[in-house]
């Protein structure tokens, strides 16, 4: 049976996974405070993701819980918020966010990956990533941005020899 709450929501949530909670960016009511955050890290939640606020910053930070959220603001979520769905497509921060869509979190933010697309993702992204470590090196040796990042023809081509002579 689904959830009827938020509380039975926590309750539900596997070890390991980031929720992600569609406030409708309500900027006003607390959706998670402290006692729920604490609940989540005993449950093993990994992270909480959500484009409302939460409350109790400073318990909310004390559980350790990851939390990435639009701000804070005291008054709890009856005060404007109501639980409506579990494991259902919500739209968070402007995205759509599917049941089992990969959710990746660092200090910057989170982005998301939908599901059909995971390998794809997965299958890029280390050149993404070496294409990248290549503009650093390129940066450093004062090579100038315009051409550089984004990258010219001239320079995927000097990007690309690169490569051959890193394989070769």
């Amino acid at each position: 049976a689904s959830p009827t709450s938020t509380r039975g929501a926590i309750e539900a949530m596997p070890p390991g996974v980031v929720a992600v909670v569609d406030a409708m960016g309500v900027p006003n009511a607390g959706i998670f405070g402290d006692i729920l955050c604490a609940r989540m890290v005993k449950r093993g939640v990994a992270a909480l993701v959500t484009d409302g606020v939460v409350r109790d910053a400073a318990g909310v930070l004390g559980t350790g819980l990851p939390v990435w959220c639009n701000g804070v603001a005291a008054p709890p979520s009856v005060a404007g918020l109501t639980f409506v769905g579990w494991q259902e497509p919500v739209a968070c921060g402007g995205v759509a966010v599917f049941p089992g869509d990969i959710v990746v979190v660092d200090d910057d933010g989170a982005v998301l990956i939908p599901a059909a697309l995971l390998d794809a993702v997965l299958a890029e992204a280390p050149e993404q990533e070496r294409m990248e470590a290549w503009i650093m090196t390129e940066v450093d040796r004062g090579v100038a941005l315009p051409g550089l990042y984004p990258m010219s023809a001239e320079t995927k081509v000097r990007y690309d020899a690169s490569k051959a002579g890193d394989e070769g």
